[in-house]
């Protein structure tokens, strides 16, 4: 069961990457900073680096702070992962942006709750993740939305050169961007296959092993590698059309607010922050520059992502223990 917790942790891990490579790769492909590839495994490197370079905070916070390691089972663990992986599979092939941080809370909250009941909860550690997932969205909007209008003032008066400028720019912001985004996300899987290292027996206590730590890295780069193509269609081009002022200052404000989140331990969705910060960074110039009914949708999904994984979560919990 353990080996089988890991193999799809590390799967789940993998899909995040892939999930999430639009996030930070769409903008300075379609401001034609980079080429594909070259933003993808440019990308890809900086992600496992990052977790060696900025410890493991948000690990710490999903795997001991929202639900007690010590009554927490292997199975609970393993339909947390399934559910969460089952809804990033189903958002891919729609093409909407969802977060995989709602998918992988939601998915532990209905098997823990369903398993042991809602003694076994963390509130202040609820309350922790939840306020890191529901505030940062908005915080990347207005992020955005500063940076881009301080952006204006500075630059009020530059005539069209500016925009090369801004392409080798993007090479520092997408660099933050990435490192931002491997620290925070792959740390996730590193919480849940070191809670699976706990409720075997494997660790008495919770911390995570350097293999762990290795593993996720090297599973949500290889993800990212691979790109998710439908996904960077949309948050490149059908929010609005990008140009290199917009993908830099919204890298620049997107990695200021994951990267803050990541230290402070926080798991925020960089799926959010960054489409909100596009979408400020946009309104900045002009309010019906940004095509709000994407964002809707977006909006839609999000909402639905927790209490649909939860749900889903219970249902395979149920069915893996009447087999096991």
């Amino acid at each position: 069961m353990l080996y089988f917790l890991v193999a799809i942790g590390l799967f789940f891990d993998f899909l995040n990457g892939f999930h999430d490579s639009s996030n930070i790769v769409a903008t300075v492909i379609s401001s034609r900073a980079l080429r594909p590839r070259t933003a993808l495994y440019f990308t890809a490197a900086a992600e496992f680096i990052a977790p060696f370079l900025f410890g493991v905070a948000v690990a710490n916070t999903i795997g001991k702070g929202l639900i007690e390691p010590t009554s927490i089972t292997i199975l609970v663990v393993i339909a947390a992962v399934l559910s969460a992986v089952a809804w990033n599979l189903i958002t891919w092939l729609i093409g909407i942006p969802s977060s995989s941080s709602h998918a992988l809370v939601g998915g532990l909250l209905g098997a823990a709750i369903l398993a042991d009941g809602i003694s076994v909860v963390h509130l202040s550690g609820l309350t922790k993740i939840l306020l890191a997932l529901f505030i940062s969205p908005p915080l990347g909007l207005i992020v955005g939305w500063l940076f881009m209008r301080v952006i204006q003032l500075i630059f009020s008066n530059a005539g069209p050169r500016i925009n090369q400028a801004f392409k080798r720019l993007q090479i520092l912001t997408s660099l933050s961007l990435a490192l931002s985004h491997g620290t925070n996300d792959s740390q996730k899987t590193m919480g849940i296959i070191t809670l699976g290292l706990v409720a075997s027996g494997y660790q008495q206590t919770f911390h995570v092993p350097v293999w762990v730590i290795a593993a996720s890295a090297g599973a949500i780069a290889l993800g990212t590698a691979f790109g998710g193509w439908r996904l960077i269609r949309t948050l490149g081009g059908r929010i609005y059309k990008i140009r290199p002022v917009h993908a830099f200052t919204s890298q620049a404000a997107s990695a200021g607010v994951i990267l803050s989140a990541a230290l402070l331990g926080g798991p925020v969705s960089t799926t959010q922050v960054v489409s909100s910060a596009i979408m400020g960074v946009g309104a900045a110039e002009r309010i019906k520059k940004v095509r709000w009914q994407v964002a809707q949708n977006m909006l839609v999904t999000w909402i639905l992502t927790i209490p649909i994984t939860g749900l889903l979560a219970a249902l395979i919990y149920t069915l893996l223990n009447m087999v096991a």
